[in-house]
């Protein structure tokens, strides 16, 4: 019964794990709404594809996505906008609020909706493949990276009725525009200030989906917010460039503790978690992995400060981490139009180089610095006192070390009483002296 009600209650806890933070069930007419606010990663695929199935099964007139991003992964771009194209219910982007932006994958995400909205005050567009400096990379590569970028948004764009130049050219040239400016071009099909405003707005609207052509039914339609669940919501918010450094710091340090403390079994774990979560969080952003290097070798070069206390090696470390941090997210190579540009901040970089130098040279340092010191307490700290004998040792008799009396035995010469005895080795609770 104990078994079956433990097995019942990790059940439930993974259950709540991986369903949304909140189930919404809608009897009369409603919209999913589903919130996209940071990079375009994995998770954030896996989430809308869920969102949109669950409009499709619970009869919403729309999917409604509101969208707030700098860009993302190639591949997650392409699962999403392939699963808009093909959804068998109306797909609604609205980028949202205002001063958001639907940048490089957002711009593809937008322009593959059914209906396509702004608020004002939001931005879409500038999807051009760029170096490290942020410039323009005039090789052959990039002319393939930019042509295949190209095809594909053209195609959505034409899928949808959308303006196809002005698509292009937002890979090729870094176009951007406004909310006004994009309703202008044809870029997307309204402006709204809120969600009931656009609800309003798209109410009438016949769209075209995979299973047939829907009209929209949405001026007084309830709103059922479709939320991540808490697996997507944690691993979504760790795919962050400052997140990302500060996890495989974490983990690098606790495996320097392991080593310097063996069997300590908790470092070892926090550190195998914590580098584990970093390299998922690198997996989804545009990476360049001599930095990683750079940052590894750093903390080498600190563990080894801590033998050899040497000013070279902590400059060293010092100088070759911040390289490592200012590199991490330069990658070498062209990267698709969908990645966003992202940085670790230089302040939070001198910031955690020296709290890394800190810990290395204070604190670790210290706990090693400590294993040189005499052992001041337990029965090893009893080996080279000297005490008094209270009865005569021939071999074996009774001696006071430290206030205590003690059982003792010497091996070499009769001790008496009184005589000034040294302890040479424990055994158990008797005590091995010699004559002093």
């Amino acid at each position: 019964m104990k078994k079956l009600s433990r097995g019942l209650a990790i059940g439930l806890v993974l259950l709540a794990f991986v369903l949304p933070l909140t189930a919404h069930a809608q009897s009369g007419a409603h919209v999913d709404v589903l919130t996209v606010d940071g990079t375009i990663d994995n998770w954030v695929d896996g989430y809308i594809n869920r969102g949109i199935s669950v409009a499709e099964q619970d009869g919403a007139e729309a999917a409604i996505i509101v969208l707030n991003t700098p860009g993302g992964a190639l591949n997650a771009m392409q699962d999403i906008t392939t699963r808009e194209l093909n959804a068998r219910v109306p797909v609604v982007v609205f980028v949202y609020p205002q001063g958001a932006w639907a940048a490089s994958a957002g711009t593809f995400i937008t322009l593959a909706a059914n209906i396509a909205a702004m608020a004002p005050g939001t931005t879409i567009g500038a999807a051009h493949p760029v170096d490290a400096s942020g410039q323009n990379i005039p090789s052959d590569e990039n002319t393939k990276v930019t042509n295949f970028s190209v095809g594909i948004i053209k195609n959505i764009a034409q899928t949808r009725g959308r303006n196809v130049t002005w698509a292009a050219n937002a890979v090729q040239n870094s176009v951007a525009a406004t909310a006004q400016e994009a309703l202008d071009q044809h870029v997307i099909d309204l402006m709204a200030n809120d969600l009931n405003d656009l609800l309003n707005k798209i109410d009438g609207k016949t769209v075209k989906t995979a299973a047939g052509d829907i009209t929209l039914h949405t001026q007084r339609a309830g709103i059922n917010y479709v939320d991540m669940n808490i697996a997507e919501t944690f691993l979504h918010t760790i795919v962050d460039p400052n997140l990302a450094l500060i996890l495989l710091q974490i983990g690098l340090l606790a495996i320097a503790v392991e080593l310097y403390n063996p069997g300590a079994t908790l470092p070892a774990i926090v550190g195998g978690i914590c580098l584990v979560l970093a390299f998922v969080a690198l997996g989804n952003l545009p990476v360049n992995w001599g930095g990683v290097v750079l940052i590894v070798l750093s903390v080498i070069a600190f563990i080894v400060d801590v033998k050899l206390n040497s000013i070279v090696l902590t400059a060293g470390g010092l100088v070759m981490f911040i390289l490592g941090g200012l590199l991490l997210f330069t990658p070498m190579t062209p990267q698709p139009p969908t990645v966003p540009s992202v940085s670790v901040s230089p302040i939070f970089l001198l910031v955690m180089g020296g709290l890394e130098a800190a810990f290395f040279l204070f604190l670790l340092g210290a706990v090693v610095r400590g294993r040189k010191f005499p052992v001041l307490t337990g029965r090893e700290a009893l080996v080279g006192a000297v005490g008094i004998a209270r009865s005569d040792l021939a071999p074996a008799g009774t001696v006071q070390v430290k206030g205590e009396m003690w059982t003792a035995m010497t091996a070499d010469e009769s001790i008496k009483q009184g005589d000034q005895v040294q302890v040479t080795g424990v055994e158990g609770l008797r005590l091995k002296v010699v004559k002093k």
